[in-house]
């Protein structure tokens, strides 16, 4: 049972970052290529990029190319187990040479803005966030964002053991017990 409700929660947490935590993981199969996104005004690039500044968005990739480094140089020594010192110093050199293009990733986060909203939707978001309630919510958001996958997994586990008794119940009355 705490195999079932173990693996429940696991997919439930899987679930949640999905429709939480990172809405475009989830709508990825329906997303438009970058390639797809129209040109967008200055201004409408400009508030999109002030709406990801307020609501730190680089935290969320602040680590991509060290993060992508590391994986890369690690999958590399994995095969190649002989040349481990070299991958090693070769990583310090590939890190140093791509650093800062992390950025990239927010130009990108705040073209998909733009094509989303309009210029004025988003010059909207920027009056709203900077309101006492969108200040507030920029604040409380990642808080309730956490409690609530909490919640979840808690909600998960436990109904797991809902589902699990209920098996066992109908397994029982065809005379097999599990």
């Amino acid at each position: 049972m705490k195999s079932l409700s173990g693996s429940l929660s696991a997919a439930v947490l899987g679930l949640s970052l999905a429709l939480v935590g990172a809405p475009a993981v989830a709508q990825q199969k329906d997303a438009p290529a970058p390639a797809a996104l129209k040109p967008a005004s200055p201004a409408a690039l400009a508030a999109a990029k002030e709406i990801l500044a307020m609501k730190n968005a680089a935290a969320m990739y602040a680590n991509a190319v060290p993060n992508l480094v590391e994986q890369t140089k690690n999958a590399l020594i994995q095969n190649n187990l002989n040349f481990q010192k070299d991958l090693n110093e070769v990583s310090l050199i590939v890190a140093k040479n791509l650093s800062g293009r992390e950025k990239e990733i927010g130009d990108g986060m705040a073209q998909v803005y733009a094509n989303e909203f309009s210029e004025q939707e988003l010059k909207d978001l920027v009056t709203f966030y900077k309101s006492p309630l969108g200040v507030k919510l920029l604040a409380a958001e990642p808080r309730a964002i956490q409690f609530s996958m909490s919640y979840m997994n808690a909600w998960a586990q436990n109904f797991a053991a809902v589902v699990d008794s209920q098996f066992r119940a109908e397994m029982k009355k065809r005379g097999k017990a599990i």
